[in-house]
């Protein structure tokens, strides 16, 4: 797999390290700017923009970019990616692989320790993963313990097998054994995600029902520790760790994020030198910025898309998006080019498909999107004839649909115009539109009490399946409830059955698998995000990688 930058902020992790700890090359962070040492305390701070509040600090129930970031900048996991998104030693320090790929023992530091004191062990990993797997903890990413192929996860995570029978264990305090029902070729930067990060048994189950609700519920064995966080609210900080194993490694103090969801009042405080680092979008801060030193502009992994409640939860919730030829006509009713064009202006590209460009390369090394067409484009004479045909399944000449999305960004400007869209070119079916913050927007759609929701996914990994994940019939992303026995097929066969040492059948699977996503219209495609952002001059090092849960990476910074 090419540039599987499972991390790509890798966080705040390798953050302001010299490559993890020192042992991949290059600088360590200096700061710029605001960066500079703080007149008061004299420390070197990195200071951040960001567009949402923190979710939450969960490493077992984070899904969202920023949380997964914190996170990662403070826990450490067996591996972390470099600059370059290639996984190198973390909390581990080696592993060996046994001959047939299914089995791998993962050595940790003598030195890692929390930051409370207590030594990191192998059983804080058992630990950790076991309590990923356990239904009761109804872990959106669970499905990556099934992605990486650990013995027993799909049994475990349905229920049908304890967790103790997840394929993890301690051979002894330092020697982590985990053990695979199939080889996995990119396992070893799955493991860098922050849901496979550690955590100290003694302390999670003292706090209870508390743990990770605020600094004093939080525990450190990263590069940083949470120094305060306005839990709900728009300020979090994060310091330089004194017990991380390679603490000399840290240049920079610590790290100051600040929510600004408006990007005009963003692009202020990176000018007024509040902010280091900020995202720019639409017509007004990009074109005020676009000649500025410090300024960037990079393709994005991240799509944009709605997704349809094809089974709500509540009756309450029925308004026709059950009927394929609805979704059909919605999806290609309104102008995706317009979108980019006219409300963007980020380098962002219309979307007709369900895996984005550039993700992931095939056995025939061509792009996944290279040889899978396109299906959902924009035709408003077609969705017309789709919407006639669909009043006449449904027994009705109007249709009134919620859209839910976020308050943030320039996403409530989207939402309105796909409104008028949809309006305008399918007359008789009406959008309600329904802001709220990112997390409530996220909670209602994983509660399905919504009735179509525009929301965006970032790829964790670089292979097809971590898009394709989000429509199994039994996956807890799957907020929309398609399900389609063929589509499930499919994917088990392209991971633990048939075709899963076979490339090519593998890659030919994903790719029907996506055709029936967008036949069934499982999603609406909107877009493909560009990333435009401001960057403080005299920071080297700074990656913009199209693939991970962040779009950014602090990794090897230097001034």
């Amino acid at each position: 797999m090419k540039k599987i930058s499972l991390l790509l902020t890798a966080v705040l992790l390798a953050t302001m390290l010299s490559g993890c700890g020192g042992k991949t090359g290059g600088g360590a962070a200096t700061a710029s700017g605001s960066a500079a040492a703080s007149a008061n305390s004299g420390k070197k701070a990195l200071n951040i923009c960001r567009q949402a509040e923190l979710a939450t600090m969960d490493s077992c129930q984070a899904s969202d970019q920023d949380s997964l970031m914190a996170i990662i900048s403070t826990i450490e996991p067996l591996y972390v990616n470099n600059s370059e998104g290639v996984p190198v030693p973390g909390t581990a320090e080696s592993y060996e692989t046994s001959e047939d790929g299914k089995t791998y023992t993962f050595h940790i530091r003598k030195d890692a320790s929390w930051s409370n004191g207590d030594p990191v062990t192998a059983n804080d990993f058992v630990y950790a993963w076991r309590r990923l797997s356990d239904p009761k903890t109804a872990a959106e990413y669970n499905t990556l313990l099934e992605v990486a192929s650990i013995k027993n996860a799909t049994d475990v995570i349905s229920g049908k097998m304890p967790t103790d029978k997840l394929g993890v264990s301690a051979k002894d305090d330092k020697t982590l054994v985990v053990e695979l029902d199939y080889p996995v070729t990119f396992f070893l930067s799955l493991v860098t995600f922050p849901s496979f990060c550690p955590l100290n048994q003694k302390f999670v189950e003292e706090k209870g029902d508390k743990y990770a609700s605020g600094v004093e519920n939080l525990l450190s064995c990263g590069p940083y520790m949470m120094d305060s966080w306005d839990v709900g609210g728009n300020t979090y900080k994060l310091v330089k760790n004194p017990k991380y194993y390679n603490a000399g490694s840290v240049k920079v103090d610590e790290i100051n994020f600040q929510v600004i969801k408006d990007f005009q009042q963003a692009m202020l405080a990176y000018k007024n030198g509040d902010e280091d680092f900020t995202y720019l979008s639409g017509e007004t801060t990009i074109s005020q910025m676009k000649n500025e030193p410090g300024f960037t502009q990079v393709e994005s992994g991240y799509l944009w898309f709605m997704t349809p409640n094809i089974a709500p939860k509540s009756k309450n919730y029925s308004c026709g998006l059950e009927n394929v030829n609805l979704r059909k006509a919605v999806a290609m009713s309104y102008d995706k080019d317009a979108i980019c064009k006219d409300i963007l202006k980020d380098g962002s590209f219309p979307a007709d498909f369900a895996i984005p460009v550039k993700l992931a390369k095939g056995p025939d090394g061509k792009d996944f999107r290279d040889t899978a067409p396109g299906i959902l484009k924009t035709d408003k004479n077609k969705a017309k004839e789709l919407w006639e045909q669909a009043k006449k399944e449904l027994g009705v000449d109007t249709v009134n649909i919620e859209l839910l999305y976020d308050d943030a960004e320039t996403t409530p400007l989207v939402a309105q115009f796909i409104q008028n869209e949809v309006e305008t070119n399918l007359p008789g079916v009406k959008f309600t539109l329904k802001a709220q913050p990112k997390k409530n927007r996220v909670q209602l759609m994983l509660d399905r009490e919504y009735e179509l929701g525009l929301n965006r996914w970032g790829p964790d990994y670089a292979d097809p399946m971590t898009y394709l994940n989000l429509w199994k019939g039994d996956a807890i992303s799957n907020s929309g409830n398609f399900q389609n026995p063929e589509y499930d097929s499919l994917l088990k066969n392209a991971t633990s059955g048939e075709f899963a040492n076979d490339p090519a059948k593998r890659w030919n699977a994903l790719q029907q698998a996506e055709k029936i996503i967008l036949d069934d219209v499982a999603m609406m495609p909107v877009y493909q995000q560009g990333t435009t952002a401001m960057i403080r001059p005299g920071f080297t090092g700074l990656g913009l990688f199209p693939v991970g849960v962040a779009s950014y990476g602090f990794v090897d910074m230097n001034k």
